[in-house]
């Protein structure tokens, strides 16, 4: 599956500090290569019918929809900033 970048996604990220670009940078990769793996604890939105989350680590989340070829990663940041407008 490929991944597309939401353009507030990539707002977001530019302005995410360095050591977390580089955790996500890391995730993602495991994010492709096993999406069920559990450090990236991905589960379901209450409340919005298609978009789920993973973690980055403690503070940090990111947001996505799964489509029929891609995966549509939605915003990135502090976990209550995300989760109020993911």
């Amino acid at each position: 599956m490929r991944i597309h970048y939401a353009a507030p996604f990539k707002y977001d990220y530019k302005k995410l500090p360095k050591i977390i670009q580089n955790k996500f940078n890391k995730k993602i990769a495991l994010f492709m290569t096993d999406i069920h793996h559990p450090s990236l604890r991905i589960k379901k939105m209450q409340g919005y019918k298609n978009i789920l989350e993973a973690s980055i680590d403690k503070f940090y989340r990111f947001t996505f929809e799964i489509h029929k070829d891609y995966y549509l990663l939605r915003r990135i940041g502090p976990h209550d900033k995300v989760l109020r407008n993911p």
